[in-house]
């Protein structure tokens, strides 16, 4: 290589080792649907034993790079050994280059803009090797290159630390919203002449202490039986421009999430937002001002969020595709769905403890979206040697501090 730039096909060997899934039982898998878009993130795995045909071998640490559509930026580091699609690359940095190095200029938006310019196909282009190795950036030496993917893995550790929170606030109130309305675990302790478990003598005076008859089965006495409707109200989002979702500071929502961001917002108040068209059931919880689009719905009710979307989210609506070419979910079959009421009392006191969780949730995403932004906009300086990394490590700590 150059001394004054690093030529990609220089600094980069794509591992190509196939192996048949049966000869690799118990491996974790990735797909390109593991890997999420634009986010640098890996949002779950498979088991190698749900799919069959033959699939590339990696290690943890490589690189894992979408190659069918790369617009769409799937660029994770592997945290464990496995297999994945043989529509990613594997990625390992030759001698003389830092594989964190590697893994942020293959993250960069330049290189993955340079990948399109070279791919084929027109609907599912593909991106090439041969022209990717093309792609060159400055020269920098092993430590300047360790230094700068250390700067940004600080933001990328940050980013996953407030991630894996989400993950175990999430799992504790959906962990009691199943005990209370789904297992009824308060009421069968009562019946036993227990003490329902991790519950205060106030708290559990709200519960009765057995069941009646319903059409939905055996429901704790005094609730009842109602529909979706009862509880909330869907309102359809309203379009807006692609050209509109540019600037602002008003989160916009598609059914796959924040798609954009706009000057003005169409609700105002905390609501729930539901995927409508496209990622159907999809659901986001937000407490600030926002922008819904038309493929989406968005919710109305007189009763604590925290109970409407611990209800939404056990409903099943991901399933409930009802429309043919484009995924689609019908507001009336949603609205007509059974649901088992508590006393109002329960559903305050459920709102009372899992609220300041959702706060945390969404606070923790905020940072999140800071922390993406600036790794987003540093690493792009960094790679081409616009920015200098005591620039780089004053503009982190403004934000970490």
């Amino acid at each position: 290589m150059e001394n004054d730039i690093l030529v990609f096909f220089d600094c980069a060997d794509e591992i190509r080792k196939t192996v048949s899934p049966e000869n690799v039982s118990g491996f974790k898998y990735i797909g390109l649907e593991h890997i999420e878009q634009d986010t640098l993130h890996l949002n779950g795995y498979g088991a190698v034993e749900d799919v069959s045909s033959a699939k590339a071998l990696f290690s943890k640490g490589d690189i894992l790079f979408g190659k069918l559509r790369p617009y769409f930026r799937k660029v994770v580091r592997a945290p464990f050994d496995g297999v994945c699609s043989t529509d990613i690359w594997i990625v390992r940095a030759k001698n003389g280059i830092d594989q964190g190095f590697l893994y942020y200029w293959m993250a960069s938006q330049e290189f993955v803009n340079f990948s399109m310019q070279g791919s084929e196909g027109t609907k599912m282009p593909r991106a090439k090797w041969e022209h990717v190795g093309k792609h060159v950036i400055p020269f920098f030496d092993e430590s300047e290159q360790r230094a700068i993917a250390y700067i940004l893995s600080i933001l990328d550790d940050k980013i996953e630390l407030n991630l894996q929170m989400n993950k175990t606030l999430e799992s504790i109130a959906q962990a009691l919203f199943k005990s209370w309305f789904m297992d009824f675990d308060p009421v069968r302790a009562k019946m036993e002449g227990r003490e329902p478990e991790g519950m205060d003598a106030d708290t559990a005076a709200l519960f009765p202490d057995g069941f009646e008859e319903s059409e939905l089965g055996l429901v704790p006495r005094g609730w009842r039986v109602g529909k979706v409707e009862q509880l909330l109200e869907l309102v359809y989002g309203k379009a807006l421009r692609a050209s509109d979702r540019t600037s602002g500071f008003i989160p916009v929502y598609g059914s796959g999430g924040i798609i954009g961001y706009h000057n003005k917002a169409l609700v105002e108040e905390p609501s729930i937002v539901i995927g409508r068209k496209g990622t159907v059931g999809s659901l986001y919880w937000e407490d600030q001002p926002f922008f819904p689009i038309d493929t989406v719905f968005y919710v109305k009710s007189n009763k604590p969020l925290t109970y409407c979307f611990y209800q939404l989210q056990r409903l099943g609506l991901n399933e409930m595709n009802t429309d043919g070419a484009v995924p689609g979910l019908n507001r009336g079959n949603v609205s007509r769905l059974p649901l088992i009421f508590p006393l109002n009392e329960i559903i305050i006191k459920f709102d009372e403890i899992v609220l300041p969780l959702r706060n945390k949730i969404s606070s923790n995403l905020k940072q999140v979206h800071v922390l993406s932004t600036l790794r987003d906009t540093l690493l792009p300086r960094l790679i081409s040697g616009q920015l200098r990394l005591p620039e780089a490590e004053a503009a982190m700590e403004a934000v970490l501090t």
